[in-house]
């Protein structure tokens, strides 16, 4: 007879030597990398918002699906506002996703060292690894992805076709947190017509998933209709003014290489070949259609660079299933293989996370890096754009203040604070109550919807506006303190003005002052 004790023994032994007990290693230390250096720099100017959204709840905004505002308002609730409240769960999402992927190398034949080798590889890619840095939808979207993929696998496995009412939900729920999952979507399914997974299209359970990614996506739908599709209205404004930077297919496809790590090429494009040309890889051709789809998509349409990088996972975990196959021979490669991946990976970390001081890190991305790659043409700063953002914030609401109560108090009961950017509003509304300050209103993105409150525009300060747009908006302007943080964006570099009698007046001007964008 076995004892209780024997039994907690097999146990444990049974589960360091499962398949996925090293991917679980891998996930851990990523979630522990993200924890520790979460309080490292400051609050990113996207969580300034989206904090300011959490707090006024709807079904839709107008830049982004509603998903990550409520997770946000629940996340507050439980554990509060600190950087480190913000942050455990993207750092969770990652490990998850980490995990996923070699769930996903295990469903397409893979055992030990390809689930490893995967894993490896979307805990450090660069581009994966930074958007999981800090609060938005980006960290949760490969999360959601892969879990669409691994279901799919699992039924073309022979598992029970109920299951793909788990893949409905995850693409539901994908839309919600981020609208670009109608893309992956899109791709997932002409790639279902094209191979023989098309059987799939008479199963009742499939269709079932069809519904309920419908119903879960419904709210947002009616949001944006009766809005007037507020969301396109933004994408097409992003487009036509070519704010972002439009990559031709070559620098874009050469773009990917870069964020995903040029030494990691060698673990996600063998993923390609082995779900396009290895007899075993080729029942899950569907997989490799969808990445070509979707990749087509964003590079015909111009999208982001990094709009790509939720594919990836299944990917590397195609790569190493096929890493595993070919060294099934010459097994003392695969050490060398997973000890390169990891040494390649750790040594982009100051790149992506914020390890070090701003100095030594900007000295390190130019190394490293050869310079900062932009995504929107009018980015401008001496380091990575994702860590500049977490700078000037506080520096930008102290000095504001200063402005502020420098004014009588009569005065400053009808001053408002007229955020330029969606930045400089949610850095008031966070940190001003420490300094006494007033909400702030913007008429930038979902800011423009919350109005112009009581305030007539009688005294105005104005936060990022130039000059110029003071003397021809305000019957008189006084030239306030000037932000010079050097760590920050250029764009946040500027003079605080303080308008006095705004022409026209601040309720009749509001409906031009609309920037969506």
């Amino acid at each position: 007879m076995v004892s209780s004790a024997q039994a907690v023994a097999v146990e444990r032994f049974s589960f360091t030597r499962s398949v996925l007990f090293p991917t679980y290693c891998v996930a851990a230390f990523i979630f522990l990398l993200h924890l520790v250096t979460a309080n490292a720099y400051g609050y990113f100017r996207d969580e300034l918002y989206f904090l300011a959204c959490s707090d006024h709840l709807a079904a839709g905004y107008v830049d982004f699906a509603p998903l990550a505002a409520w997770i946000l308002k629940a996340n507050r609730v439980f554990f509060g506002d600190s950087l480190y409240a913000l942050r455990w769960l993207p750092g969770l999402a990652h490990a998850a996703t980490v995990v996923l992927t070699g769930m996903i190398a295990r469903e397409l034949g893979g055992k030990r060292f390809a689930a490893t080798l995967s894993a490896i590889g979307v805990a450090f890619a660069p581009v994966i690894l930074c958007n999981a840095t800090r609060y938005s939808m980006n960290p949760f979207e490969p999360l959601f992805w892969m879990s669409a993929i691994y279901l799919l696998l699992r039924v073309i496995n022979g598992g029970d076709p109920p299951l793909l009412l788990g893949l409905g939900i995850a693409c539901g729920i994908g839309i919600e947190n981020k609208h670009s999952t109608i893309f992956f979507i899109a791709a997932l399914l002409l790639a279902l017509v094209l191979t023989p997974q098309r059987r799939l299209f008479t199963n009742k359970w499939f269709w079932a998933a069809v519904v309920i990614t419908l119903l879960l996506v419904l709210p947002n739908l009616i949001w944006q209709v009766q809005h007037g599709y507020p969301t396109y209205v933004d994408l097409h404004n992003v487009k036509v003014t070519h704010k972002n930077v439009e990559l031709p297919p070559l620098p874009f496809t050469l773009q990917q290489i870069m964020m995903l790590n040029p030494l990691y090429a060698l673990l996600w494009m063998p993923g390609v070949v082995y779900l396009f040309f290895r007899r075993d890889g080729r029942k899950y051709l569907v997989l490799g259609l969808t990445f070509v789809f979707f990749f087509a998509e964003l590079m015909l349409m111009k999208g982001k660079d990094y709009y790509v990088a939720p594919i990836y996972p299944m990917l590397f975990a195609a790569g190493g299933v096929l890493w595993e196959t070919v060294t099934e021979l010459r097994q003392w490669i695969r050490p060398v293989l997973a000890g390169f991946a990891l040494v390649a990976g750790i040594i982009v970390v100051p790149i992506t996370v914020p390890v070090l001081s701003p100095p030594q890190a900007a000295a390190y991305a130019s190394a490293f890096a050869g310079g900062n790659q932009k995504t929107e043409v009018g980015m401008d700063a001496q380091w990575p754009q994702y860590f500049a953002d977490e700078f000037g914030w506080p520096e930008l609401v102290e000095k504001t203040a200063q402005l502020y109560h420098s004014l009588p108090p009569e005065e400053q009961a009808k001053t408002a604070i007229l955020g330029g950017s969606y930045g400089d509003a949610g850095a008031i509304d966070f940190f001003g109550a420490k300094y006494g300050l007033p909400k702030s209103i913007s008429a930038h993105q979902n800011y423009w919807y919350w109005g112009p409150r009581n305030y007539t525009g009688e005294s105005v300060i104005l936060l990022h506006w130039r000059r110029s747009s003071a003397e021809k908006h305000c019957n008189s302007f006084v030239e306030g303190p000037t932000l010079d943080n050097p760590w920050s964006m250029g764009e946040e570099r500027y003079t605080i003005w303080l308008c006095k009698g705004m022409r026209p007046p601040l309720q009749e001007f509001w409906p031009d002052l609309k920037n969506w964008n």
